[in-house]
């Protein structure tokens, strides 16, 4: 999944990537090697933002990070995902890793124009549609149902509502 995830924004060297649901940090290096690979200037790297709803999960990714020599290229933030991250956007690609109800707007708004997100999307549990949006140099949005999947559901102000 994270390959199929990671082909479908089509990510390139330099590109700022926003990741919301950071989990053990994993997905976020198999993205900086994409966008921040070790062979090129780091005057051309990219940098990935990744967010995290769960403190300990937020923290075990930051120390993987480090322990993996990734730091310089992700962040670790602690933080709802489903609000984005305003205080580095606008962002090239935003990937989504847990289910949302809907794709939140702030995401959208955080999406550069010619940028692309991808975000499961539909119930808590199970009977979800992997989404790849795309954003046109105008700021008209188009969306590709890559097919079937199963996350975890998507919490905070725009994710479902858990009790």
């Amino acid at each position: 999944m994270v390959a199929i995830m990671n082909e479908a924004l089509e990510l390139e060297v330099g590109h700022r990537v926003l990741e919301v649901g950071a989990g053990s940090g994993w997905h976020a290096a198999t993205i900086a090697e994409i966008v921040a690979p070790a062979g090129v200037p780091r005057s051309e790297w990219g940098h990935v933002y990744t967010l995290e709803t769960v403190p300990e999960l937020a923290e075990f990714a930051r120390r993987n990070m480090m322990k993996a020599h990734y730091n310089d290229r992700v962040t670790v933030i602690h933080a709802d995902g489903s609000v984005g991250y305003p205080e580095q956007a606008p962002f090239d690609r935003i990937l989504v890793t847990a289910a949302a109800p809907d794709v939140p707007k702030p995401l959208l708004g955080q999406l550069k124009p010619e940028g692309k997100m991808v975000i499961p999307v539909g119930s808590a549990h199970l009977f979800q549609t992997l989404i790849k949006i795309t954003k046109s140099i105008t700021g008209e949005k188009s969306s590709e149902n890559l097919g079937g999947v199963a996350f975890v559901p998507l919490t905070g102000q725009y994710g479902h509502k858990i009790a």
